[in-house]
């Protein structure tokens, strides 16, 4: 019932005609997952750009988002769902209360099927609401318009033209986590400890959560090819939270549970291999060419995406053609280098 609450509607046109007038925006997204919030970076730069002199506050869930947004200057205000509302149940209601502690120019639902989200753009102050309705007819005129961090920009672009504005035209921007210049530094400083040498290197992450996750026996395999095949390259792995390998610790391992620490790290990859996952849409935030492993059919809604990453249908393609996909973005990116 909750996913057909709000319809989107605009209030005093000429108002949002002037960029300039728009000073606070609220973008909804009450998730707590790494990679969907990764997911949103492309439409906080989107409503950066459209509204330059707005400050912007983020409904999520949980305590990722204050990490991967603490270097975006335009994000204000970050309103926390707690991860287990029942377990909290007077900070959660505190919160639902605290977006109407302020009244917003505009505010926007980053995925039209979320309750919680068109709930709380529903419950906030605002009149002017895009609740993130999907109009395929017009939105299909968009390359990639079903990945799920595209579909929000077109979205808002084709809402915003109801009121005559120019529909930006340039590519959707990439996901972005904005690692500092010191971060970078230590990121590669990093690296370079792990590996011992100079080197091009391989990024692995075999990890992915239930049917997402490749098996060992898969892993061995592709592990021993990739090995064999590009034996010129460094190999590392980056472990999850859960401190696990589907090679069994074959590699040398980077382990933190700092998201920017692993970021830095993974921006000084020559290329990023692994299963759908936030460490994934990680890999992109920090434009390191991402090769995204599916085992399941859902990879035009989230796969890798900037321009040197591919996403690879694993139930499709062998080992073998799964490697050669390596070697060619490989190729791709360093002309100058031979195939392994």
């Amino acid at each position: 019932m909750a996913t057909n609450i709000g319809s989107s509607r605009i209030g005093k046109k000429s108002y949002l005609k002037d960029p300039y007038k728009v000073k606070r925006v609220l973008i909804s997204r009450p998730n707590g997952r790494l990679g969907n919030l990764l997911l949103i970076t492309p439409i906080v730069q989107e409503v950066e750009t459209i509204f330059p002199n707005c400050k912007i506050d983020l409904f999520v869930k949980g305590s990722v988002a204050p990490i991967i947004f603490q270097n975006y200057e335009s994000v204000d205000r970050i309103i926390q769902l707690p991860k287990k509302p029942f377990k909290s149940l007077l900070r959660y209601a505190w919160v639902w209360l605290s977006l109407k502690t302020k009244r917003y120019d505009i505010v926007i639902n980053v995925v039209s099927y979320s309750s919680s989200g068109r709930l709380s753009v529903q419950f906030a102050t605002s009149k002017h609401k895009f609740f993130g309705e999907i109009d395929a007819a017009k939105l299909s005129k968009y390359k990639e318009y079903k990945h799920i961090a595209k579909q929000p920009v077109y979205g808002l672009r084709e809402y915003l033209a109801q009121i005559d504005y120019p529909i930006i035209k340039k590519p959707v921007p990439d996901l972005n986590l904005k690692l500092s210049t010191a971060e970078l530094m230590k990121g590669k400083r990093t690296l370079e400890e792990l590996v011992g040498n100079k080197k091009q290197t391989i990024c692995l992450f075999t990890y992915a959560t239930a049917h997402k996750c490749h098996s060992k026996l898969w892993w061995a395999k592709f592990y021993k090819k990739l090995k064999k095949d590009f034996p010129k390259y460094n190999i590392i792995e980056v472990l999850p939270v859960e401190n696990v390998s589907q090679i069994d610790f074959k590699a040398p391992t980077f382990y933190s549970k700092n998201i920017r620490e692993i970021g830095a790290l993974i921006a000084h990859s020559t290329v990023f291999i692994g299963a759908d996952s936030g460490i994934m849409h990680l890999a992109s935030a920090v434009n390191t060419p991402t090769i995204g492993l599916f085992s399941v059919p859902n990879l035009e809604v989230y796969e890798p995406y900037n321009s040197k990453s591919k996403a690879i249908n694993t139930t499709k393609l062998t080992i073998r053609k799964c490697i050669k996909e390596v070697k060619d973005i490989l190729v791709a990116l360093m002309p100058f280098i031979e195939a392994a």
